[in-house]
């Protein structure tokens, strides 16, 4: 099944750029002064971010199905 793999592995790759994305932007949003405006743009990065973790999860358990399979 390596159609699973390479479908898993871009799965999983679109996972780890949004996480990328959302490291980056909580980091530049350090540097900003006002705190409320920095509390509502990381509660939607919460969001995002475990977003990211899932899609990447589950390209992960494609991978794993296509190299059992």
């Amino acid at each position: 099944m390596t159609w699973l793999v390479i479908l898993g592995t871009l799965t999983t790759l679109i996972g780890l750029i949004g996480l990328a994305h959302c490291i980056r932007t909580a980091n530049a949003l350090r540097k900003e002064p006002d705190r409320d405006a920095v509390r509502r743009k990381l509660n939607g990065l919460v969001a995002l971010n475990m977003a990211s973790v899932g899609v990447a999860g589950l390209g992960l358990a494609f991978v794993v199905v296509g190299l059992i399979l």
